[in-house]
């Protein structure tokens, strides 16, 4: 079960309408394999399935990273992830997210960002519910709303995504349809 969290966090985790979590060091340890024609990225299941349970609780999920990586995309696209953004250098994630969100008609306070570096900062510092993944860098947990137990590619994005299904009561449906 993931770590209790205040009531403050139970309330804005109710709001949530967007989940967006970067890539690298989130949804993966950090590791990149790198030879011959392809690069290799490893992936949590359960991290997976949180994804795939936010969606089918009616939240959008995307992804936003700096970093281009067809092993990225090849993911998202099996996951069928609402929004993939691979921005490289051409804007920052906080313009990136902005954009998606005048699209979806959507304001930051509706936003759960997951970030572990100082990249993130700003989705960080704007999301209405920010989380930091347990080995991130010390700026972002300061800058997070809490920080997850587990650690990136090994379980945070689950941590998160359980919290906010549970603090929106949607959680216990899953468990129960499972369960027969």
């Amino acid at each position: 079960m993931p770590a209790k969290i205040s009531t403050a966090i139970r309330q804005r985790a109710a709001r949530i309408k967007l989940f967006l979590c970067d890539v690298d060091g989130v949804l993966t340890d950090g590791s990149i394999f790198i030879g011959g024609e392809r690069e290799f990225k490893r992936f949590n299941i359960r991290d997976g399935l949180g994804l795939v349970l936010a969606r089918r609780a009616g939240l959008k999920v995307g992804w936003v990273s700096a970093r281009p990586s067809l092993a990225t995309k090849l993911r998202a696209d099996e996951l069928k992830i609402d929004f993939l953004v691979q921005q490289g250098d051409n804007i920052s994630k906080t313009g990136a997210i902005e954009k998606l969100l005048a699209e979806q008609k959507l304001n930051w306070r509706d936003v759960c960002f997951v970030g572990d570096d100082i990249i993130d900062l700003g989705p960080l510092t704007r999301a209405g519910l920010s989380v930091a993944v347990g080995d991130a860098v010390p700026e972002a947990k300061a800058a997070a709303h809490f920080t997850t137990e587990a650690v990136g590619g090994r379980g945070a994005v689950r941590e998160a995504i359980e919290q906010i299904l549970r603090a929106q009561g949607k959680w216990q449906p899953f468990v129960k349809n499972y369960s027969e």
